[in-house]
């Protein structure tokens, strides 16, 4: 793509059309993966598969989150950003309309899949679009509203899996009903790319390399590691786990969504702070202290205070897990350092996280129940803390 210097750009949209345009894609960056969990044991029964095969529809789309993230910067350079991001929304209203046809095993694992590189494309390419076409002291807010956006539906899909599998008939209805959302995401995105595709240019915003040789640039993707282990095997094992102690799957589904809901609280709040803060370890630290506090909950007396445990666990997931993307814009220079620092960070936390809810399920075939999962979910808690103490805010930048 070349931009013709002669010819003048068409004017930006407002900040808040844009904002409006970022939270209808954000709001799927996460329904593919949470509409799943409530259903696992219809899913898994009527395909026949195990509790590793069945966490391996969690662990796809993350293993496409790690894999194809370092992909999405060379994609925007020759497409540019905006429309890259479009074409990843396309690529989610795919593969969630092909579960549909889910009942066939081929299809669900494409599906997952096609939503996955889609996932992987946008969640990278978000962070850097803040930071290009929004000012300084809003990131931060833009952050949370993209935040509040993706967790939002993610609370959603969970809340209401299992009804829309009974009103549908099928769990395969309930699935495939979220291309919906990807499909206002597509409407909503398009326009704003042909009014902000035009300002990018490839001699500005070449890939570059990612940047292995910056410690930085590991501490922020060690941490985003841990932090992704915990959530996706909470997303994923949480209301199977109370369905083992013999709830409903609506009411688990609920509860899903309590803690999902949870996290758009911690999730707008965390980033918003985060602007008047220098030092993130003030509110690092409480996050990894809830998420571990929550899972210990889960394993030691998980029928005490169900919605409690939910709560505390959603609040700390949540705000770990914006913070980390303000993370991604704090240590970096520039927007394009910014895209080089996610898709390295990408690439190792959500390629090693991608094992997580498949060896939790592993562990739950192992031991035949899912109770120490959540004792394992702790303990990675714990080393978080560790990693969040050498997060100092003198931290030399990504270039």
């Amino acid at each position: 793509m070349v931009l013709r210097r002669d010819r003048p750009l068409c004017p930006l949209p407002p900040v808040w059309v844009m904002a409006l345009a970022l939270v209808a894609v954000a709001a799927n960056l996460r329904i593919a993966i949470t509409s799943v969990p409530p259903l696992l044991d219809a899913i898994s029964a009527d395909l026949g598969l195990s509790h590793a095969a069945a966490g391996a529809l969690t662990t796809l789309p993350v293993l496409c989150m790690g894999l194809f993230a370092p992909v999405a910067s060379r994609i925007a350079h020759h497409t540019g950003a905006a429309a890259a991001v479009l074409g990843a929304v396309i690529s989610i209203l795919v593969g969630t309309a092909s579960r549909f046809a889910g009942e066939h095993v081929v299809v669900l694992y494409a599906g997952t899949f096609l939503c996955g590189v889609g996932i992987a494309v946008a969640g990278t390419l978000l962070p850097r679009l803040v930071k290009t076409f929004f000012p300084p002291e809003r990131t931060g807010l833009v952050t949370g509203l993209y935040m509040l956006a993706m967790m939002g539906g993610a609370a959603l899909s969970s809340a209401v899996a299992v009804p829309l599998a009974d009103r549908l008939g099928s769990w395969q209805g309930s699935l495939g009903s979220w291309s919906v959302v990807a499909l206002v995401g597509a409407l909503a995105w398009a326009p704003f790319t042909l009014r902000a595709n035009p300002h990018h240019t490839p001699d500005e915003e070449g890939p570059g390399r990612l940047p292995w040789r910056h410690p930085t640039a590991w501490l922020v993707a060690g941490y985003l590691t841990l932090q992704s282990w915990c959530f996706y095997s909470a997303v994923t094992w949480l209301a199977p786990t109370y369905v083992e102690h013999g709830w409903s799957r609506g009411s688990a589904g609920y509860l899903a969504a309590v803690f999902s809901g949870a996290q758009i609280v911690s999730g707008l709040l965390g980033p918003v702070v985060s602007d008047r803060t220098r030092d993130m370890r003030r509110l690092l630290w409480p996050a990894a202290v809830l998420g571990t506090i929550g899972s210990l909950g889960i394993w030691l007396s998980p029928l005490t205070a169900p919605w409690v445990w939910a709560v505390v666990t959603g609040l700390g997931q949540g705000a770990a897990f914006s913070l980390a993307l303000v993370l991604l814009v704090r240590y970096a220079r520039t927007p394009e350092a910014s895209g080089r620092l996610t898709g390295m960070a990408f690439l190792i936390s959500y390629g090693l996280a991608s094992i997580g809810p498949l060896a939790m399920g592993l562990v739950r075939d192992v031991t035949g129940s899912l109770s120490l999962v959540w004792g394992i979910l702790a303990a990675i808690g714990v080393v978080q803390l560790f990693v969040v103490q050498r997060l100092r805010p003198d931290l030399r930048r990504v270039e």
